[in-house]
């Protein structure tokens, strides 16, 4: 069975997360399958439009699948573990994960401008760039450092810290 591996990425609002997941994503797909997670604690993301039948169809409760010849869309009730997203997705070789702070997942915390310190507990590296200015932190001896422009390093990290799943 083919190995598969995940990692999360956290931090507040407009810290980067998304660009960085862009970044390690197209870095990573050179050379291998990779699939993303995105979690929506406000749950206000849509992805349907109000009145087209996959809508209609989702509106009854059951799971709906819109499938076409260059995309296959699930719309799911269900909360899923990281497990069954997994499952979901199938074949690839990084999933990385945007989120979902309580999930067993080695996670790379990602600041701009300040560190927030409750994001230390549940990281195990941290990512930032020149405007944040680490000596003003204490930052704990078993949390690497990495340089958010440093997409490289970072898939580094990725490879050598990321979790079977």
């Amino acid at each position: 069975m083919q190995k598969r591996f995940a990692v999360a990425f956290t931090g507040p609002s407009n810290s980067g997360k998304t660009t960085l997941i862009e970044k390690v994503a197209r870095a990573l797909l050179s050379d291998y399958m990779v699939a993303i997670v995105k979690n929506d604690p406000k749950d206000k993301a849509e992805f349907d439009v109000e009145g087209k039948d996959s809508w209609k169809f989702f509106q009854t409760g059951a799971e709906v699948v819109v499938t076409s010849s260059t995309r296959t869309t699930y719309f799911s009730h269900r909360q899923k573990s990281i497990e069954e997203i997994a499952d979901m997705v199938g074949r690839f070789d990084y999933l990385l994960v945007e989120g979902l702070k309580t999930l067993p997942l080695p996670r790379i915390a990602i600041f701009r401008n300040k560190i927030e310190e409750s994001y230390l507990s549940c990281s195990e590296a941290i990512a930032v760039d020149d405007s944040v200015n680490l000596k003003n932190y204490e930052i704990p001896d078993r949390i690497d450092i990495l340089n958010l422009n440093d997409t490289e390093q970072i898939i580094e990290w990725i490879k050598k810290n990321a979790k079977a799943v």
